[in-house]
C-alpha cells in the first residue's frame, strides 16, 4: 500500500469514529432534554426488541454486535429502569428470554421521531448513489477484517 493510500485509510477510519461520536451525542442530547436515563447502547437493545420482542440474549448480542458480558450489563441496566424483563424460556429453563415491559414499549413512540430525525440528518446532503457506495465500502472493510480474524 502506498503512503497516500495508507493516509486515506487512516483518515477514513478517523472520520468514521467522528460520525459515530456525533450520532451518539445527538441522541444523548435528546435523552437529556427529555430526562430519559438511557444510553445509546441501551437504545440499540431497545430498538432490536421493538422489532422482535421475547428473544434470548445471544440473539440480541449477535444482532447488535455486542459480546455477551457487555449485553448482560446493558440488560441489567434496562431491567433496573423497568424497560425490559427476563423470563424463563419454556423450552430451555437455563435460557432467559428478554421481553419489553409496557414502559419499554411506550418508549418507542417517544424515541422513534428522534431516530427518524437522525436518519434524515445522515442522508441530508448525500445522494442515494453515494450512500450505496458507502455501504459497499463498509461491507468491503468488514469482510477484509473478518477474513484476517478467521
Amino acid at each position: 500500500m502506498n503512503e497516500n493510500h495508507r493516509e486515506n485509510a487512516i483518515l477514513f477510519l478517523q472520520q468514521m469514529s467522528k460520525v459515530t461520536l456525533a450520532l451518539k451525542g445527538f441522541m444523548r442530547q435528546k435523552f437529556k432534554a427529555h430526562n430519559l436515563d438511557i444510553t445509546f447502547e441501551m437504545l440499540q437493545v431497545l430498538r432490536f426488541l421493538w422489532a422482535k420482542d421475547n428473544v434470548n440474549q445471544q440473539e440480541i448480542a449477535n444482532a447488535i454486535i455486542k459480546d455477551k458480558a457487555s449485553l448482560t450489563y446493558l440488560i441489567d441496566n434496562l431491567v433496573r429502569r423497568k424497560l425490559v424483563q427476563r423470563t424463563e424460556d419454556g423450552q430451555d429453563r437455563r435460557n432467559k428470554l428478554i421481553t419489553l415491559t409496557p414502559e419499554g414499549r411506550n418508549l418507542q413512540g417517544l424515541v422513534t421521531p428522534w431516530l427518524e430525525e437522525m436518519y434524515g440528518l445522515v442522508a441530508k446532503n448525500i445522494s442515494e448513489e453515494t450512500l450505496e457506495n458507502g455501504l459497499r465500502i463498509f461491507d468491503c472493510i468488514y469482510k477484509s477484517v473478518q477474513e484476517t480474524a478467521e
